[in-house]
């Protein structure tokens, strides 16, 4: 399974046969398919009760993809913890998909939500109870990224950017190694996750930052070099603007 440059989607294979997808349906790296089988069997080894049924018997292509699209994001499955079992404010056991523990004071949680009959004909009590859980786990401080399984499969460059943004927002280590932000580069990530402008120039970076025209191009520069801008080209080569990863120019205002 590999990500296509152009569109962003996997390479995915449904079967003939009612055209779901499954795990053979898929072309994962050998290098990957190593580490998650090494990350499955230790979790498996170490676990008991309900969360070693569901490492068994319910982490199953929704995980495993979700996890594929966090190796090539990161690099690595280290940190990683499928199925991880976590009591809530009010004693509740819960189970997410997967943690992501580097440090003792940090924790990320991922999931991988499937739109499928469980979710069309979940009840109204298990609908509540799910929205509860998720407030209680941030309350405690988990920080929380979900995905939908289509969006795993089909806007991979999306999610891997999703990832990438968050650790650099939330700056804890990527497989022990802290993203490199200074203090001007995170002012510029924030302003432009909060601005409403489409584009963003240097000089208006600048001019509501009361920041250097030249300290902010250089900066701006680099998060493009770390994938957090998306420079956006001349006809002559060069940068005149940035967008975020995620945004996309309406073709009506392109004007460069």
């Amino acid at each position: 399974m590999e990500a296509k440059k152009a569109s962003g989607r996997m390479d995915t294979r449904t079967r003939a046969s009612g055209g779901r997808l499954e795990e053979h349906d898929i072309k994962f790296d050998p290098a990957f398919e190593s580490e998650y089988a090494e990350m499955m069997a230790r979790a498996v080894k170490e676990s008991r009760g309900e969360r070693k049924r569901r490492l068994l018997e319910e982490h199953g292509i929704a995980e495993k993809i979700l996890a594929y699209v966090w190796w090539q994001a990161v690099g690595s499955l280290k940190h990683l913890h499928p199925e991880y079992e976590i009591m809530d404010l009010r004693g509740t056991t819960r189970y997410a998909d997967y943690a992501y523990l580097p440090s003792p004071v940090f924790g990320l949680l991922l999931e991988a939500d499937g739109f499928g009959p469980h979710w069309r004909e979940i009840s109204r009590w298990k609908f509540d109870d799910n929205e509860e859980r998720q407030n209680l786990l941030l309350i405690d401080e988990w920080k929380l990224l979900r995905f939908s399984f289509d969006g795993l499969k089909d806007k991979t460059v999306r999610c891997k950017q999703t990832i990438l943004m968050a650790l650099a927002r939330w700056g804890r280590p990527i497989g022990g190694e802290k993203v490199e932000l200074n203090v001007y580069e995170r002012a510029i990530l924030h302003y432009a996750t909060t601005s409403d402008a489409e584009k963003l120039t240097p000089k208006l970076v600048s001019h509501e930052l009361k920041i250097s025209l030249k300290t902010t191009i250089s900066f701006m520069s680099s998060l493009s070099e770390k994938k957090l801008l998306t420079p956006i080209i001349s006809l002559t080569g060069r940068k005149m603007a940035y967008l975020l990863p995620t945004r996309r120019l309406s073709t009506s205002k392109r004007g460069i």
